[in-house]
């Protein structure tokens, strides 16, 4: 075994590599030893989840989990080991040779905190590791502040994004909207909370790779007893511009929150911020409704496609079957068609006309860069300023300040 064993007795051990063969990442191995010298350890895939329950790792501080296409068979398995150390609050490096683009961004949204190809760039894992510590020690300084102060009436806007179908930019639309209008301004902007309402695959935590929190799930459990303090300790700061609610830390069901619940949470947020953005799943549940009545705009994302026209008319159909208020809704389309797209846009309208409906927002389509900049838990912003969706994002949060709080439904 390469470095010191997990159960020596010599030194601590801070760290692991995990991987199905650590000799087939030799340069991980330099650098460990390069980072870490002898204070950490090796473990197969399957010693791994034994070893998280032992007293030895009540010292890990973080765990290289090191992969190649050969484990991509295995998801799972990885899967199950990233949710474990994440359990324990150990922080886990991804380490990946030749992993294709799905399965990496599926390792991502179960819970790793930084990503390192193989092989390693120079001082790369050493940065990573001290990104991972920063924020660690991050939020231990912050676990005991809370980020809500009693007193406070602001009855803040609430911005809804729902996508009617998966892959639509829903997630993408919410969470950069939500950056652009809190950083329109360069000092004192208005304060904005984002919500992730999708308690079974919401990935804002990974968009702005965010840790989540143990005491969401405790505060959605008993929002009786929510106050503000409570509500405050489970919010996490991102860049301190944004104040961010994500999902739980573990798949839950959707009617895990009753319309009772939300309604007490939206009255929380908007109470003590500006702008309220949420991140709407995209199934309808009992509380669909509560968040369509509190909201001043409900944006659908769709594409140009029949799956997106067929939710679309479903869903319509669904809110209009229930009296519930349509005229809220702003459809979106996402991946729209260029300006010199005359037969795209010829397109888009007969959608329109077909499904009696108005597309009032399209979204151009911004390739790569958008991937690539959720991956890495990074605003559009500040990965790819002048990305086309990126500006068209910028544009719409500035109409929407412009138009003010008591009238964003206009937006």
């Amino acid at each position: 075994m390469t470095g010191t064993p997990p159960n020596s007795e010599l030194s601590p051990i801070v760290a692991c590599t995990v991987s199905r063969d650590v000799q087939n990442f030799d340069l991980l191995i330099e650098d460990m030893e390069l980072a870490l010298g002898e204070n950490w350890g090796d473990l197969g895939f399957a010693e791994a989840l034994a070893f998280f329950g032992q007293p030895e790792a009540q010292a890990l501080e973080f765990i290289a989990l090191a992969i190649d296409e050969t484990d991509e068979e295995n998801l799972n398995h990885m899967g199950e080991i990233i949710g474990q150390a994440k359990a324990r609050g150990i922080k886990v490096i991804l380490i990946a040779e030749d992993v294709t683009p799905a399965a990496l961004h599926s390792l991502l949204r179960q819970g790793a905190d930084e990503f390192v190809p193989y092989p390693l760039p120079e001082n790369e894992l050493s940065e990573a590791i001290e990104r991972v510590r920063a924020a660690e020690q991050a939020l231990q300084a912050s676990a005991n502040t809370p980020a809500l102060h009693s007193g406070a009436q602001k009855e803040g806007a609430v911005i809804v994004v729902h996508g009617l179908a998966g892959g639509t930019g829903a997630t993408t639309l919410a969470v950069n909207l939500a950056w652009e209008l809190a950083t329109h301004e360069k000092k004192e902007g208005p304060r904005v909370c984002l919500i992730d309402f999708d308690l079974q695959y919401g990935a804002v935590a990974t968009y702005l790779d965010l840790p989540r929190r143990e005491a969401v799930y405790d505060m959605l459990a008993d929002t009786e007893n929510m106050d503000d303090e409570i509500f405050g300790q489970c919010l996490l700061t991102f860049e301190d511009r944004l104040e961010v609610l994500t999902a739980p830390a573990d798949m839950l069901p959707l009617d895990l929150m009753s319309a009772q619940d939300v309604s007490r949470i939206l009255a929380m947020a908007r109470r003590h911020f500006d702008y309220v953005v949420i991140d709407m799943p995209s199934t309808l549940v009992t509380w669909s409704e509560t968040v369509l009545n509190a909201a001043h705009v409900y944006f659908a994302t769709m594409e140009m496609d029949m799956r997106s026209a067929q939710n679309a008319l479903r869903f319509k159909r669904a809110l209009q079957s229930e009296d519930l208020p349509v005229e809220k809704l702003r459809y979106v389309m996402n991946k729209a068609p260029k300006f010199t797209d005359l037969s795209g846009k010829s397109r888009i309208k007969r959608m329109a006309e077909s499904l009696d409906i108005s597309i009032d927002l399209q979204m151009p389509d911004g390739g790569k860069p958008i991937t690539q900049g959720a991956d890495h838990g990074i605003p559009l912003a500040q990965s790819a300023a002048k990305n086309p969706l990126r500006r068209e994002i910028a544009k719409l949060a500035a109409s929407i300040l412009a138009l003010g709080s008591t009238d964003v439904k206009a937006a």
